[in-house]
């Protein structure tokens, strides 16, 4: 008898064992493009939560994951399709982090993700129009829509007692969707938007833009494009001329390169990017200073929760099958259950594996609405002495 139990013991632990997997996870990004210097930091955020589920030796019967890397262009979609037919077909990844960019997410989501039934969620990807998106339950943002930025936006200047403003925006579903968003709640309160102009990314020379701007008028140019492209050179040539010398930069331009590039030369501009200075947030600085990346670059914080989301829902559901653990996903995010904050993975793991709930609030105070939908939170900025100064929160 006692032979047979331990025959039967030996065989319970093989099959624990093998219960264990190697999960892939997809980190889809613009490592090229308008955002290129971004997205390492956003990444290393993602890999961040992958790392630290894995050593916890909580996920799923002790599964590791393995973070594997795809590149967007950020406003390439067939790189964007390319690279996530690659992360799915090939890779065999279970998830995705990101896309980036709205119309590459949108693009990758509609090509590859849903006929394929992958989870995608992402960091970064704020078009309104990715709302209604045809996603099979597949697609959630740790980013809010640009339908809650353009409010935000009007609050800001509201606030300034700035009443005119000119807006250029880069032409994809990004830059428009932001454009029209501002301006329909712009005007509403009250607002006049002088002039609303796309421009093209990747060009040597916005001269022409920038005097149809200038003659259009307005007290602040705002500048929905990237930091770096065409967003960029919309600024110069306007400091160059003298068009404007005080503008708004919404989230696809801050950054640490806007800092850098441009905070000396724009006192007094100002601008947001989603954000929140809840306790989260200063732990998760300091998890990622001590990784040796930049925590406070634009959307790190909401890759690291985009990622954590995935995890959990995954633990939640007892399976890395994205068909079984998608419907997880809201649960994990919002109450009912213990709030779990950046470091915390292990904890909330051990919890959903006792049958408990979790309340995840992470870096960027996580609160997933509607269809998948973050409740949103903003920094905004000023350039202050040739820095870029947070002045409060939205």
């Amino acid at each position: 008898m006692k032979r047979l139990l331990l025959a039967s013991a030996a065989l319970a632990l093989v099959g624990g064992a093998a219960a264990a997997e190697e999960i892939k996870l997809g980190i889809l990004l613009g490592f090229t493009g308008p955002l290129e210097s971004v997205a390492p930091d956003m990444a290393a955020g993602a890999e961040l939560a992958m790392k630290e589920a894995s050593d916890s030796g909580l996920l799923l019967d002790g599964s590791t994951i393995t973070p594997v890397r795809g590149d967007t262009g950020c406003v390439d979609a067939g790189m964007a399709t390319t690279s996530a037919e690659r992360l799915i077909t090939s890779e065999g990844v279970k998830g995705i982090v990101g896309g980036d960019c709205s119309g590459v997410t949108g693009a990758a989501l509609t090509n590859v993700a849903v006929p394929n039934g992958i989870v995608m969620i992402s960091p970064s990807a704020t078009s309104p129009g990715l709302s209604t998106a045809e996603d099979n339950g597949l697609f959630f943002r740790t980013a809010p829509s640009d339908a809650r930025q353009g409010q935000v936006m009007t609050d800001i200047l509201k606030d300034r007692g700035i009443t005119t403003v000119a807006v250029t925006y880069t032409n994809n579903d990004y830059g428009k969707g932001l454009a029209d968003s501002f301006q329909a709640a712009f005007e509403a309160a009250g607002g006049k938007v002088t002039i609303n102009a796309a421009h093209e990314d990747g060009k040597a020379d916005y001269s022409s833009e920038v005097a149809a701007l200038a003659a259009a008028g307005g007290e602040v140019l705002v500048v929905a494009g990237y930091v770096d492209q065409g967003g960029a050179g919309i600024v110069n040539a306007a400091l160059d001329t003298g068009a404007f010398d005080v503008f708004m930069f919404p989230d696809g331009m801050v950054s640490q390169a806007l800092e850098d590039n441009f905070a000396a030369r724009t006192e007094g501009s100002f601008g947001q990017s989603p954000g929140t200075d809840s306790e989260g947030v200063e732990i998760y600085k300091k998890m990622g200073e001590e990784a040796g990346f930049n925590p406070t670059n634009a959307f790190s914080p909401e890759a690291y929760d985009a990622a954590a989301l995935i995890i959990l829902a995954m633990q939640a559901a007892g399976s890395s099958d994205p068909q079984v653990y998608k419907d997880k996903v809201m649960d994990v995010a919002n109450a009912p259950g213990e709030p779990i904050l950046p470091g915390e993975l292990a904890k909330a793991l051990q919890i959903l594996k006792d049958g408990g709930d979790v309340d995840y609030v992470g870096a960027s105070a996580v609160e997933l609405i509607g269809p998948g939908e973050s409740a949103g939170n903003y920094r905004e900025i000023e350039m202050q002495g040739g820095k870029m100064v947070t002045v409060r929160y939205r």
